[in-house]
């Protein structure tokens, strides 16, 4: 049975089923997420094998990456709530579906324009922030190789928010890891030089990644085409027709999610460079960090893409108890899980350090050392994570934005960053200042989005776009 019929037939025990739903929604999406992220952890874990001047090079390159692939993330995120409420109104619709998806892929071409010209000049972007300039040499050219990856990544982003608002997320779990597998393989090739390829370096993990995005592509376009659920929405049918008003639709919605997310990750891209400003130890040793940090806000993240289905399939069928049984049920989940990874970062920080960095090289000494610091204020931030990722897909589902993406600002930027900037350079804390000023933010934001959460009778916006 799916979710949307379990919904529908609302049987006896509503929560267990609720519950049910969320899961099985959720959990190949989490593995996705996992699959995503394993992409740039093996990055990451290559990197390192040649050395701590590479790993940081990677670390600014990725870092500056993000911050304008996070912003356009979130116009291409637009699509989900958008196909979920018309699925909740109506279940068989194929038009409308059709042309979300559409304007979606339009929308990714049209942002990658900039995103473009901005990677391309990396390294004199890193200069002008006062970066080391070997380190930002470096990270120019790993850029000018993985900036390509963006526009498959934001088609694979639209064509799986169209399978997982049907449903059936499964398709992406697979792809997803074939691409892991095809990323590790690539960079064993190009960045080590393998099978008669010349040793590439740092350059060659950004080609690989490229690589292992547009296979991403190919196998979800592959996949829309010939599934039977799926090839029946034409959906690169009629692909120059244009729909303005969905087009706006989307930009309306996307705009505010996308502001969401860039204040949230470029927070930590900030913290990142911030960290080079300190030395290149303490750089490493927040990778490693955020690296295993981020593997486990891969559940919340999940949960947050699953719930904004839920919640906005029960919106679109004007059930308001199905509304806050779907967003309940994904922020208890979310919340639960990331307090026991909390505990595990606490208890057993050296052995989740092993699979970035070698423990036995007293090279990496200090690195270990601040890696280890830097966790336990990891851990303590975890549960806040959860909290804010879980609450924001819950109000997405409801096509609440704007005023979530108000909160982020005040969070992250208002409290987060100018308190990590004081505690770490006028106080003398340096890498664990950035931490508490990181951990102080997400807390800010996760007691204002559940409060937004509890006043949702009288917040929420209008069903759809255009209605």
């Amino acid at each position: 049975m799916s979710a949307i019929e379990a919904g529908a037939r609302a049987p006896e025990n509503l929560w267990r089923q609720e519950i049910r739903a969320t899961l099985a929604l959720a959990w190949p999406m989490v593995l996705t997420n996992l699959g995503q992220t394993a992409m740039t952890a093996t990055d990451v874990m290559m990197m390192g094998r040649l050395g701590p001047d590479t790993l940081a090079s990677g670390a600014l390159g990725a870092n500056l990456y993000f911050m304008p692939l996070i912003f356009g993330l979130g116009l291409m995120l637009a699509t989900s709530p958008m196909i979920a409420t018309e699925l909740g109104r109506r279940r068989h619709s194929v038009r409308d579906l059709r042309r979300t998806v559409r304007q979606g892929l339009w929308l990714a071409i049209l942002i990658c324009i900039p995103i473009w010209i901005v990677l391309w000049h990396g390294e004199a972007i890193l200069l002008a922030m006062g970066q080391e300039p070997a380190l930002a040499r470096q990270a120019g050219i790993y850029l000018r190789y993985l900036e390509w990856a963006v526009l498959p990544f934001y088609f694979y982003i639209v064509l799986r928010s169209f399978i997982s608002a049907l449903e059936r997320p499964g398709w992406a779990l697979v792809i997803v890891f074939v691409a892991v597998a095809c990323n590790v393989f690539f960079n064993w090739v190009f960045m080590f030089g393998n099978l008669g390829v010349e040793p590439m370096g740092i350059a060659g993990s950004g080609l690989a990644t490229t690589l292992s995005s547009t296979l991403m592509f190919i196998g979800m376009a592959v996949v829309v085409m010939l599934e039977k659920k799926f090839r029946r929405y034409h959906l690169f049918g009629r692909f120059w027709r244009a729909d303005w008003p969905r087009f706006k639709g989307l930009l309306r919605l996307g705009l505010p999610i996308a502001g969401i997310l860039a204040f949230e990750v470029t927070i930590f891209n900030a913290a990142a460079l911030l960290m080079g400003l300190i030395d290149a130890d303490s750089l490493a040793a927040h990778a490693i960090a955020i690296q295993i940090a981020s593997i486990s806000f891969m559940v919340p993240l999940g949960l947050n893409q699953a719930v904004t289905v839920r919640v906005g399939l029960a919106h679109g069928a004007g059930n308001p108890e199905g509304v806050s049984r779907a967003g309940w049920t994904a922020f208890v989940i979310g919340v639960s899980f990331m307090a026991l990874m909390g505990l595990v970062m606490i208890l057993w920080p050296h052995l989740l350090i092993s699979a970035f960095i070698d423990l036995g090289n007293p090279a990496n000494a200090r690195v270990i050392a601040l890696a280890v610091s830097f966790l336990a204020f990891a851990a303590l931030f975890q549960v806040f994570d959860g909290a804010q990722a879980v609450a924001a897909g819950m109000l997405r589902g409801l096509h609440d934005t704007k005023v979530p993406m108000i909160y982020a600002a005040i969070g992250y930027w208002g409290v987060g960053l100018p308190l990590g900037v004081l505690l770490a350079f006028h106080f003398g804390l340096h890498g664990v200042g950035i931490w508490i000023g990181l951990s102080s933010g997400l807390a800010v934001v996760a007691a204002l989005l559940l409060v937004r959460w509890l006043r949702r009778d009288r917040i929420a916006p209008p069903l759809a776009f255009g209605h």
